[in-house]
């Protein structure tokens, strides 16, 4: 299982469209859409699990690509940087 990170969603995505744009690729295991706490609007980015294979179809897919008129980054999310600060 592969953890992605999506940057780069305007303050407009679902959790729908959201979890539509990576079906494509394969299943998806879980997803966390990031939100602001009063607002409830998206704060431009999110995670994805996938299987391997399909979280790398995923990448090469939407790296890059428009979405909702902003370019998206999606890659692996770098595993050093979100154990930082964890005990």
């Amino acid at each position: 299982m592969k953890r992605l990170f999506v940057g780069g969603l305007p303050a407009s995505t679902t959790e729908e469209s959201f979890l539509e744009l990576f079906e494509k690729f394969g299943k998806v295991h879980s997803y966390k859409l990031v939100k602001d706490l009063f607002s409830g609007t998206c704060k431009g980015f999110g995670f994805i699990e996938m299987e391997g294979h399909e979280a790398r179809a995923a990448i090469a897919g939407l790296d890059g690509k428009s979405f909702e008129g902003n370019t998206l980054k999606v890659n692996f999310e770098d595993e050093s940087k979100s154990n930082k600060g964890r005990r």
